[in-house]
């Protein structure tokens, strides 16, 4: 597996670490004028619960975590914070029709920090080798995840 953006490094025609500031300069920009950059969302709808089976019920069931978002979007929600953003917190999600207990909801977004540690030292290459040009905020956020996970 690669930890470059999309795979995309060697396909890159600037340093990657240019290709980095560049989409936080436009960030900057963007909150100057008072805009506001779009959401982003990450799911894990591959997690298997210790049986080996999928925890998530399936494709069908998607559409009540989409709805979560848009409702995070329309500030409907809050979440609960983690190190890396935001999760729905049980009673946020639309579970009418579906059996599906808090603690399977909680097999789904749990966080092994063990985990997210060794997938941050798997980060280290991608850093070492654009080292010269890595923006200062990326080795910030690498640093601050890092000292929230050993907390």
């Amino acid at each position: 597996m690669r930890r470059d953006p999309f795979a995309m490094l060697p396909f890159t025609g600037y340093h990657m670490g240019d290709y980095f500031q560049h989409w936080l300069n436009l960030g900057e920009k963007v909150a100057a004028k008072g805009g506001r950059l779009p959401s982003i969302f990450t799911t894990n709808w591959f997690r298997k619960g210790e049986d080996g089976k999928f925890v998530w019920p399936g494709y069908g069931e998607n559409m009540r975590v989409l709805k979560w978002m848009i409702d995070r979007i329309e500030d409907e929600v809050q979440g609960k914070e983690h190190f890396y953003g935001l999760t729905p917190s049980y009673e946020e999600v639309n579970w009418k029709g579906l059996e599906f207990t808090p603690e399977q909801f909680h097999a789904v977004t749990s966080i092994d920090k063990a985990q997210w540690l060794a997938e941050l030292k798997l980060h280290d290459a991608l850093f070492d080798q654009i080292d010269a040009r890595l923006p200062k905020a990326l080795r910030d956020t690498r640093a601050r995840i890092e000292k929230l996970l050993t907390a």
